[in-house]
């Protein structure tokens, strides 16, 4: 353990491989891509962010207290039980997540637009062999040891694999199982799905671990345990295109204060819609008041942009 006045304890490392780092405590990286869909903040229950798609169809769960962190589904309508699940336990680094998310994003985007079901819906991929296909590419070998009725695809350094079981057919069968780390309760990272889960989207989730791009965490938040597997390096030694390469993304907080701005500027701009002029006539109402407290003029809400501001959208 670092002692609390250790000044290393909170310092910035870029950690690879990115599989044994470990989570950093946030679903930053994981919610990135849904940061536009519908949240949900719960106060009751062990589900603290639900993200869903706008017709609820795809959940994404965060459960920050629990071992099962992430708990990720889909189904045909909102009201229907799940086609299939995937959970990320609590050491699964948030951008193996990403993987998942994004994926899932492109497939409900592509659905609106054909006014299909969704890939995300389609099911599991024969053969096996198109579910491991970004790991076999990236050198991950089969294990000829793996047990009768499984299929098992282990990274060069042994640290970690994929084990798909071939043994049965149940719809709640966890028939595929991303791991990295050795066992134990901090050092193993553990993401499930279940036997109707769609191969593509798990090869989605499997192309970011045979990514070699690192990824950034306070060295506290590396297991002790895990460091002689990993290589970190302070994020102030390494060169601005690793830098970028790492930048976090925007948390949920941050994604809906920017979108208040933005709506803001844009009313300003060209309140051409009902909604653009409850927005300027909310603001000019905080504008009176700040008169009415200092005595001062406030200056018009157009003053404040920038002399380049782009040319108003034209409505519909």
């Amino acid at each position: 353990m670092y002692a609390p006045d250790d000044p290393t304890r909170y310092q910035e490392v870029l950690v690879s491989p990115m599989y044994l780092a470990g989570s950093n405590g946030t679903g930053e990286a994981g919610f990135a891509p849904v940061a536009h869909w519908p949240h949900q903040y719960l106060d009751e229950g062990p589900c603290q962010l639900l993200v869903t798609s706008p017709d609820q169809r795809i959940r994404i769960g965060w459960f920050g207290d629990d071992f099962e962190l992430w708990k990720i589904s889909a189904a045909e309508d909102a009201f229907s039980a799940p086609r299939w699940t995937a959970t990320f336990n609590h050491v699964t680094p948030a951008e193996m997540v990403a993987g998942l998310t994004a994926a899932l994003v492109q497939d409900y985007d592509e659905a609106i637009v054909s006014d299909a079901p969704g890939r995300f819906l389609t099911g599991p991929a024969v053969p096996w062999r198109d579910t491991v296909r970004p790991l076999t590419d990236a050198g991950w070998n089969l294990d000829g040891a793996a047990e009768l009725g499984t299929v098992e695809i282990i990274a060069p350094d042994d640290q970690a694999g994929i084990l798909i079981d071939r043994r049965g057919y149940g719809s709640d069968r966890t028939t595929v199982e991303l791991w990295a780390g050795p066992p134990g309760w901090g050092t193993r990272a553990e993401a499930t799905f279940t036997a109707r889960a769609p191969s593509h989207l798990i090869a989605a989730t499997a192309a970011v671990m045979a990514k070699s791009t690192p990824v950034v965490r306070e060295r506290h938040q590396v297991d002790r345990r895990m460091q002689h597997l990993v290589t970190m390096t302070p994020v102030a030694s390494a060169t601005p295109i690793a830098e970028a390469q790492v930048r976090r993304a925007p948390t949920p907080l941050e994604v809906r204060r920017t979108a208040v701005t933005q709506a803001v500027h844009r009313a300003a701009r060209a309140p051409r819609t009902a909604a653009d002029l409850r927005v300027m006539a909310a603001q000019s109402r905080s504008t009176g008041a700040a008169q009415k407290r200092t005595g001062h003029s406030a200056p018009a809400p157009s003053a404040r942009l920038p002399a380049s501001s782009p040319t108003p959208r034209r409505g519909r």
